[in-house]
């Protein structure tokens, strides 16, 4: 799996960090305009309105992580 580097939360101006800190969104630090992005879509899909209740979304996500081979 390749690595990529990310820029820790101390070197954000406050504006622009995410209330997560998993390593998955930081990646997005190097933009963080994109990290927002990906944070609010995150957010949208897992806490969001919608059919599936949280603990199915975390099911799903950890399926479809396992079928794609992803190790986080």
């Amino acid at each position: 799996m390749a690595f990529i580097p990310y820029r820790p939360e101390a070197e954000l101006a406050p504006e622009e960090r995410v209330p997560d800190p998993d390593h998955i969104i930081q990646i997005h630090a190097v933009h963080p305009a994109t990290m927002r992005h990906h944070y609010d879509l995150y957010v949208e899909l897992m806490r969001g309105a919608g059919p599936l209740a949280p603990r199915q979304r975390e099911l799903v996500a950890l399926l479809l992580s396992t079928t794609n081979g992803c190790r986080y």
